[in-house]
């Protein structure tokens, strides 16, 4: 696990610090058609890969713990993943000013574990733990700084609940617990740091209107969409565009009426697999009316994708050290 280094980091490193990268297990392999792998089809020489951005287009933000879009213009948010247990919170006034020196808006998804694997409860546990009260004080904590901050921020709290691989803690709850939960963290965020937007952030699966918490509760909604070449290849049996690989769950979405993110976004691959979703992942299309913004997710993933494909890398520039 990559711990916070309080000493010897830049200004960048410490406002981009908040990196999950705890072990967990993957989704489970289903069955799948699967087609031969097409060398051709997966040559690379694309360097840098991160998303043109049209005039008139969709906004763009990324989670950058390496600081690649540090000097590009025309980034609106910067997304930082935050553990509610073991962080220094202080930390958090160094992103502010990270972000409002690039005048960004800071969203802030709030993940209700310890990154610490030893340190952390099982669901169950973990929900009677929310639902009793024993979390609000983190909960209040967090709060309480982003009421000092001076970017504007958004609340991400507890995504992809309705995910069933169990990578997260907090997903495959009963819903309505899910809800409470939701529910009751987000207050205390209006109560302590009023103005603050709250976005409710499913994956996208089939089943995420159940856990739906109610238009007073949510500002905007957030999806995760990441294309990996090999992958849509032995699930699906073709190669997805960004269009494709949204259209679940924006339709699934679509109805509440609120603006729509991709809270997280990634994309790796062979340059023909890539090109499209670098071309049109920040272009307006009539069929996705409602979507605001896309958040690019630049690092390598924190968790191993089934079909033994790893940890796929969707940093826009190759990573170091891998």
């Amino acid at each position: 696990m990559k711990k916070l280094m309080k000493n010897n980091l830049s200004t960048a490193a410490i406002a981009l610090l908040l990196l999950c990268v705890a072990d967990l297990p993957g989704r489970s392999e289903v069955q799948y058609a699967g087609i031969a792998p097409n060398p051709a089809a997966a040559v690379r020489t694309i360097i840098d890969k991160r998303p043109v951005l049209h005039a008139e287009g969709i906004k763009f933000g990324a989670y950058d713990p390496h600081g690649d879009f540090g000097a590009q213009a025309n980034v609106a948010t910067e997304a930082l993943f935050l553990p509610w247990e073991d962080v220094d919170l202080e930390t958090l006034r160094v992103a502010d000013a990270y972000a409002q020196a690039r005048g960004r808006n800071l969203l802030i998804t709030v993940e209700p574990w310890s990154w610490d694997v030893d340190w952390r409860l099982t669901s169950a546990e973990l929900r009677a733990k929310v639902l009793r009260g024993d979390y609000d004080v983190n909960m209040r904590a967090i709060a309480q700084m982003i009421s000092a901050l001076k970017s504007p921020v958004i609340v991400r709290w507890g995504q992809e609940m309705e995910d069933k691989s169990g990578r997260f803690s907090w997903s495959g709850w009963n819903p309505q617990d899910y809800i409470t939960a939701y529910r009751r963290m987000m207050d205390i965020v209006r109560l302590e740091a009023p103005g603050t937007e709250l976005m409710w952030s499913p994956k996208g699966e089939p089943g995420l209107q159940a856990y739906y918490p109610g238009d007073d509760y949510v500002d905007l909604v957030g999806l995760s969409v990441f294309g990996l070449q090999r992958y849509d290849e032995l699930a699906y049996n073709e190669q997805r565009t960004f269009s494709e690989a949204l259209k679940q769950g924006y339709d699934l979405v679509a109805g509440y009426g609120k603006p729509i993110w991709v809270a997280e976004l990634g994309y790796e691959g062979g340059d023909a697999y890539m090109k499209p979703w670098i071309e049109t992942v920040t272009l307006k299309q009539s069929a996705f009316p409602n979507l605001q913004e896309v958040v690019y997710f630049n690092d390598r993933d924190v968790h191993a994708w089934p079909f033994n494909l790893g940890r796929p890398d969707w940093r826009v520039v190759e990573s170091l050290g891998n």
